[in-house]
């Protein structure tokens, strides 16, 4: 794992999450037991309005966790309601807290690959609905990154289960001298709360 990214990661800790997160989060963590005990792929599928900010985070971090605590056959992917595109800021927050980020397209809604590690196969970033030919079509699990999506979605299609785990949306700061640091605070709660997650469950090694 890229070294900066390991250095975020072993700097979490249990107490910095609210009980009240942690009892939203449990469920996620329940899903994926399930899943694992089973030796079944998990397929996630972060889902927010535009797929521009918040279920861009979330997607490249659970991956990371996923491969940080060994959770075997984990996919995440990412959607929105409608499509936009992956906001420049989200790449650059990533770029600065270890990931190594490389724009593979440059039209009005840019492709993004993004690496955790040196070895493993980028996550492909970009703006879609969360219906795309890109994303799984049945057996995964959605989860809501945005009261917008969760109240506007009411129906994921092909989802097997569906989980509001909701964020404040850093746009807010867009424009502000709290830009950069906003979008640096709301990656490393989600990294926090998807290490959470990931660490809670427990693979059985035969």
């Amino acid at each position: 794992m890229l070294l900066t990214i390991q250095k975020i990661i072993e700097g979490f800790h249990h107490e910095n999450i609210s009980e009240e997160r942690k009892s939203i989060l449990k469920p996620l963590v329940e899903y994926l037991q399930k899943k694992v005990n089973s030796t079944e792929s998990v397929r996630l599928n972060f889902i927010c309005t535009h797929n521009s900010r918040r279920s861009h985070f979330s997607q490249i971090w659970a991956q990371t966790m996923a491969y940080y605590f060994k959770i075997p056959k984990v996919f995440c992917y990412s959607g929105g309601t409608e499509a936009t595109a992956m906001f420049p800021k989200v790449a650059e927050t990533l770029k600065n807290q270890g990931f190594e980020v490389l724009k593979i397209s440059e039209a009005e809604n840019p492709i993004y690959a993004i690496k955790y590690t040196e070895n493993e196969h980028p996550i492909i970033g970009f703006s879609k609905i969360y219906s795309h030919e890109f994303n799984p079509k049945s057996q995964f699990a959605a989860i809501m990154t945005c009261s917008n999506a969760d109240e506007g979605c009411p129906l994921v299609l092909g989802a097997e289960a569906r989980f509001p785990i909701k964020y404040d949306d850093p746009k807010i700061f867009d424009g502000t001298e709290l830009q950069n640091q906003k979008y640096a605070e709301r990656s490393l709660e989600i990294a926090q709360e998807m290490w959470w997650v990931f660490q809670s469950v427990k693979i059985n090694y035969v």
